[in-house]
């Protein structure tokens, strides 16, 4: 299997790299993204990009059989409305179209619980008209994770995050029956998920929350 991966270089991205090198079903990867990711093995292969623009690439990327998508970002860190539109959305399409010419069967991404684009909220609308779209593309297999909030070590550290992560595993024995898709889960377990929904023949498409998540992961 060849694998594309966008989003390489933040949390999710960074552990499904890793999970994915040396992994017996896959034989090549492909990571695309502005900055390199700070890994090294015979099996990657790393292509610096603008997702504004990823034509200029697209002769750079051989046929594959699979891609992961873990774009993303905050408010905070994009700066604007437009901006956050800008990662979040456009260039999750733009990935996702262009795989699609590349031969690509299999799409996983990370996107948000609670997304939806009829959703009040500006950052769940906007994962949701991701979801949305992505559904239009024709992927033979599309898988959509919803995770809540996120535990794992993150290469930038945000404000409050220490005293937000411990308020999340407190509350979360206390978050049962429909509000279980709002525990927190650890990030490693949504790359391995990732991974997964796009390796095993026998995975299923559709979107999952906490609990598929984590079946998933297992």
């Amino acid at each position: 299997m060849h694998l594309l991966v966008s989003g390489g270089t933040g949390l999710i991205g960074s552990l499904a790299l890793r999970h994915a090198i040396g992994h017996g079903g896959i034989d090549r990867i492909t990571a695309l993204g502005r900055r390199p990711a700070s890994l090294d093995s015979p099996q990657l292969s790393q292509i610096a990009c603008d997702f504004a623009s990823l034509d200029a690439v697209a002769d750079q990327i051989q046929p594959a059989d699979a891609a992961i998508c873990a774009l993303g970002t905050t408010m905070r860190q994009a700066g604007s409305r437009q901006a956050f539109h800008a990662v979040d959305h456009d260039a999750v399409i733009a990935f996702a179209r262009l795989v699609k010419t590349k031969g690509v069967r299999r799409f996983a991404i990370v996107s948000s619980v609670g997304a939806s684009s009829r959703s009040g909220s500006f950052y769940l609308a906007t994962k949701g008209r991701a979801e949305d779209r992505l559904g239009t593309i024709g992927f033979e297999r599309l898988v959509i994770l919803q995770p809540s909030f996120l535990l794992g070590d993150r290469s930038e550290k945000r404000f409050g995050e220490g005293y937000a992560t411990a308020l999340a595993q407190l509350l979360s024995p206390l978050l049962a029956g429909p509000l279980r898709r709002y525990r927190p889960i650890e990030a490693d377990l949504v790359a391995r998920a990732l991974l997964r929904a796009v390796t095993d023949d026998g995975a299923a498409a559709g979107r999952f929350d906490y609990d598929g998540i984590r079946r998933l992961a297992a």
